[in-house]
């Protein structure tokens, strides 16, 4: 069988994080490398998705041209890939002029084809620039939460979804002008045309083969009505569209993108220098099975819309399945690219060296197949020390070291089997099974489930037959050590063979040391793997425990990217009404000294303070015992307004007040002098 696997294309707009590899990276490469094992025709494609609205930002916020954005951007994401053993046949990019022709060539198909229609609308455009304003170029004040810089298309204060008429007072982001409305024509494809194939291909065909979060979402899109969709933009960053008198206009990012799978494909003969058209062969040949792999925000766009395009053109195949996963969070916070708020792909290949499988292993644990699930590095740390470093590693450590001890690091002979060993064949022969018809499934974290429970079989044979103990009477015992470690170790290939979607760089490692070459699936199962007398590698450790240190460091790496984004993002209260001078005059204020601090009874916020001014002791009470121990402000010089009327707080006279900044995560801090001075002395 043939099959064309798909991973989403990746925005060049920052580096891959966790939420791409768990969303679609590590399940698209844990299909292509058991289907290779399988020995199928696999082509496994993917590349950076560079144009659109959110490259031409970063670009502006760098100070770079988008092109440059896109080449710094590429050049991480492809490496990061790499290094962490994404196993793409090719990472190809959007900018390449293969991508532009065939995007080219698909948008002048469907024009040709009568599958276009050009429609006339109104877009907010930008006076000053001179030039019509996207989504993301348009901010304003939030319907839903009073935000006063939300964006055309959403809130990233409260979540909401916007569309551009809908924000209060709207701007240009690029001059702040207020933007006006302008009339502009664009092609659109009618999907509204294709409702009727489009629920007898989806809501017929596929209701029992496809994920139930796909299929709910497709079944509620069409219930709806699809409507006519721009494939065009005014931007002057993007394919250009390829008609005559359409300068400023180019192709949707949306419509560009997923051409970008078959560019891709044309791409990978290119560079084998083989015909490009063999690439008809993974998109237009019935026997092929296209598969692609996204998150769920995607699930629209590869399974309603490309479709569409692709059928609207009439020469390619339409996707067997779209395995979609939901969003991975962190630390019980969604990840985002602005926000800063990820773990960077190419950061933890620097900060965990040689541990990519660690992470490909909590990653696909933890996968958000069926529902949005949380990364937490106290779970990242747990799951290497308890189940890769104690299950799995332990067993495969330990056959290799009794073998050293026991066998001289040879294979030994296996003689008579006793009940214990046939249950274990029968548990060696079933889980293979289990493991194939899970990952067949796109269920890719039981299938990992399956696999940690041959381990734990492993171990549980190790530790119940003991051939430690057997060797003290060596002599006697000999053949029955002989047949435990020849099974355990006939296991550990088995885990080998088994691991490698999982676990690459472990399983490359475990045939290291087991001396052997990397072993196709249909050996699984079997105890034929290796013969009698085949020597060994001696020992060494698969997985290292993770300690505290390491993990509070990444912790607090999170914690300052939030501070630093909280400050960056920070946005003012409106300025008070104005006041003359001869108000502000009346105000004095003073700096003092807190000498003594203590919780006010049956108070959460307040503070009793007195607080040295020169010429006497002010009571002051203050609201401030949520941000600070009443221990640790003794000595604090602060500036207190000294002749403001006493107020009366919890039945203590408050004699003044003192002046506090809060700060973007909502924390106060003194207002006080850079160096000690006088008590009493004015501020000015």
């Amino acid at each position: 069988m043939r099959y064309t696997i798909t991973a989403a294309l990746l925005y060049a707009n920052g580096p891959a994080h966790i939420g791409h590899l768990a969303g679609c990276y590590i399940p698209a490469d844990i299909y292509a490398r058991y289907l290779r094992a399988k020995n199928h025709d696999v082509l496994f494609v993917s590349g950076s998705d560079e144009h659109g609205v959110p490259i031409t930002i970063r670009a502006e916020k760098e100070g770079l041209t988008p092109q440059e954005v896109v080449d710094k951007y590429h050049t991480i994401i492809k490496k990061s890939f790499e290094e962490f053993g994404i196993s793409f046949d090719i990472y190809s990019r959007t900018s390449k002029k293969i991508h532009y022709d065939t995007a080219s060539d698909f948008f002048t198909t469907l024009n040709n084809r009568k599958k276009l229609v050009v429609q006339k609308s109104e877009q907010y455009y930008d006076t000053i620039r001179n030039k019509f304003l996207q989504d993301r170029y348009i901010t304003g004040e939030c319907p839903k939460c009073g935000n006063p810089n939300a964006y055309g298309d959403q809130c990233e204060k409260c979540g909401a979804t916007l569309s551009p008429s809908e924000l209060i007072n709207p701007r240009s982001a690029l001059s702040n002008a207020t933007p006006i409305m302008k009339e502009t024509s664009h092609w659109y494809l009618p999907l509204q045309d294709a409702e009727k194939w489009l629920k007898e291909w989806i809501l017929e065909t596929h209701q029992s083969d496809w994920k139930t979060n796909v299929y709910g979402q497709c079944k509620s899109w069409l219930e709806q009505g699809l409507q006519p969709r721009a494939v065009t933009r005014d931007l002057e960053w993007g394919v250009p569209v390829p008609l005559p008198n359409t300068d400023g206009k180019v192709l949707y990012v949306w419509f560009d993108a997923p051409i970008g799978y078959i560019s891709a494909t044309k791409d990978y003969f290119e560079q084998k220098n083989e015909p490009i058209d063999n690439y008809k062969k993974y998109w237009q040949d019935e026997n092929t099975k296209l598969v692609h792999f996204i998150g769920k925000d995607n699930i629209v766009f590869h399974c309603i819309i490309f479709p569409t395009m692709l059928k609207a053109h009439g020469d390619f195949i339409l996707p067997t399945n779209v395995p979609a996963n939901e969003f991975l969070n962190l630390e019980g916070n969604k990840i985002s690219t602005s926000r800063n708020w990820a773990v960077w792909l190419h950061e933890y290949l620097v900060d965990f060296p040689e541990k990519q499988d660690v992470l490909r292993y909590v990653l696909t644990a933890n996968a958000p197949e069926q529902k949005d699930n949380d990364f937490t590095w106290k779970d990242f740390q747990t799951k290497n020390n308890n189940e890769l470093v104690a299950t799995l590693g332990n067993f495969i450590n330990r056959a290799f070291v009794l073998s050293e001890k026991y066998t001289e690091n040879k294979v030994p002979q296996l003689f008579d089997l006793e009940q214990v060993d046939v249950d274990l064949l029968k548990n060696l022969k079933e889980i293979p099974t289990k493991i194939e018809n899970s990952i067949e499934n796109y269920r890719f974290k039981e299938a990992l489930n399956f696999y940690m429970e041959l381990a734990r079989i492993g171990n549980k044979y190790m530790q119940d037959n003991a051939p430690w103990q057997l060797a003290k009477d060596l002599e006697k015992n000999k053949n029955r050590i002989d047949t435990i470690l020849h099974l355990s170790l006939q296991l550990v290939a088995n885990l080998a063979i088994l691991g490698e979607p999982f676990l690459p760089f472990t399983s490359q490692k475990i045939n290291q040391l087991l001396n052997i070459e990397p072993q196709k699936w249909e050996k699984a199962g079997t105890i034929t793997i290796l013969s009698p007398e085949h020597s060994l590698q001696k020992a060494t450790l698969l997985f290292a425990k993770i300690e505290d240190i390491e993990i509070q460091k990444q912790i607090d790496k999170l914690e300052n990217s939030k501070k630093q984004n909280e400050l960056e993002n920070y946005t003012p209260e409106n300025i008070k009404k104005e006041i003359n001078f001869d108000d502000f005059s009346k105000i004095d204020i003073r700096i003092g000294t807190i000498k003594t601090a203590e919780k006010v009874a049956k108070t959460k916020k307040l503070l009793k303070l007195s607080i040295d001014i020169g010429t006497e002791i002010r009571t002051v009470v203050s609201g401030i015992a949520e941000h600070f121990l009443p221990e640790n402000i003794i000595g604090q010089q602060v500036c207190l307004i000294v002749n403001l009327a006493p107020r009366a707080m919890q039945g203590i006279e408050s004699q003044g007040m003192i002046l506090m900044a809060e700060d973007a995560d909502g924390k106060l801090k003194f207002v006080a002098p850079t160096e000690i001075v006088k008590n009493g002395v004015t501020v000015k």
